[in-house]
């Protein structure tokens, strides 16, 4: 299980670029935070979530 914005999912063995697309993220328009670290973009496709992993996205929003 790996906890994804206070929320535990079966998420184990993605990786975050899966993650992002399968909850409906767009990768280029979040920032993600793996393990109380922000996770570089050019990581996303590489780093694959294990259980006990705890992953805060958080979304761009424009505005003015």
């Amino acid at each position: 299980m790996v906890k994804l914005n206070g929320e535990q999912h079966e998420l184990a063995g993605k990786t975050v670029t899966e993650m992002l697309n399968d909850n409906g993220y767009d990768p280029k328009r979040v920032a993600v935070e793996l393990n109380l670290d922000i996770l570089p973009k050019s990581q996303y496709e590489s780093t694959v979530l294990k259980d006990g992993d705890s992953v805060e996205v958080v979304s761009f929003v424009g505005g003015g």
